[in-house]
């Protein structure tokens, strides 16, 4: 019966309160909807990241003299470097036949490469195990007995390093500073909720109201309020993304979004948590100060 009375409080101070209970809402609601939008950017782009790494190469042009049992023994060598994923041996007719298909429209400079076999040497596609590790591979190939000629992409792949590395720590900084806004939103209209009941609240305690009768609506208020913001955040994201989505699933685009839908319902279940826990949080906060033992 107490614990039902506590509720109804609580339900009460909404109705009572409703401008500020909105407003609250409403606040917590932008707040929220930013962060899953920044969890779900954060995926994104380590996606991508992940996808542009399976493509960089560093490519190590391979000696005439060298014989096929030479670049196998070779190509096991660099395999067994810890920075190395994999390391694949384009043959000069594969490389030929890649050219082909790259410069296809255009056959006039394909007779020219044909006329001269060696224009288009074997070669070493190596794969670095992690972005970063192409200029160390890149160096070691360079002083290696038999590799031509070394080329990577460095100052691209440089560029894809700090600029992946820059948009994932933005995301989580964003999101952080947005979640901590969500408490402070909820504390202050907390506060204001006490201060418009502060005769009220002053005359419950007179006639023997403990502390924790007093606290627990407000409590149950900054939760109700940061559960229908974050319940409501998670709606507009997920409709964004199920119409934005299948427009970047092609893999020759630049940027692919494919985020399973499960990772949108887990994410969506963890903003839901959060937007309680940082009502629960914004009450405490909000009432410290007020409602002291």
């Amino acid at each position: 019966m107490r614990l039902q009375y506590l509720f109804g409080q609580a339900m009460h101070n909404l109705r009572r309160n409703a401008l500020v209970v909105v407003s609250a809402v409403l606040a917590v609601w932008v707040t929220m909807t930013m962060v899953y939008a920044a969890v779900v950017m954060r995926q994104v782009v380590n996606d991508n990241t992940a996808y542009w790494d399976e493509g960089i190469r560093v490519i190590a042009f391979l000696t005439d003299d060298l014989s096929f049992d030479e670049i196998e023994a070779l190509r096991l060598e660099i395999e067994q470097w810890d920075e190395v994923d994999t390391v694949t041996y384009f043959s000069k007719s594969q490389a030929l036949d890649e050219f082909r298909e790259i410069f296809a429209d255009q056959p006039s400079l394909i007779e020219v490469v044909e006329e001269d076999p060696s224009t288009l040497p074997a070669s070493l596609r190596v794969k670095p195990a992690e972005a970063a590790d192409y200029g160390f591979i890149t160096d070691r190939l360079g002083v290696i007995a038999g590799v031509r000629q070394v080329e990577s992409a460095d100052q691209y792949i440089d560029q894809l390093v700090m600029v992946s590395g820059l948009l994932q720590a933005g995301a989580v900084i964003f999101a952080v500073f947005l979640g901590s806004a969500a408490v402070v939103l909820i504390a202050n209209t907390i506060r204001m909720a006490i201060y418009a009941r502060r005769d009220e609240i002053g005359i419950m305690k007179l006639v023997g109201a403990g502390n924790w009768f007093v606290r627990i609506p407000f409590l149950v208020e900054g939760m109700f309020e940061g559960f229908v913001g974050s319940l409501l955040a998670v709606a507009p994201v997920w409709l964004l993304f199920a119409q934005i989505a299948p427009r970047f699933q092609d893999t020759d685009s630049l940027i692919t979004i494919s985020i399973e839908p499960l990772f949108m319902a887990q994410w969506g279940i963890v903003m839901v948590v959060f937007g309680v826990a940082a009502g629960f949080f914004g009450s405490a906060i909000g009432m410290w100060g007020f409602l002291r033992d």
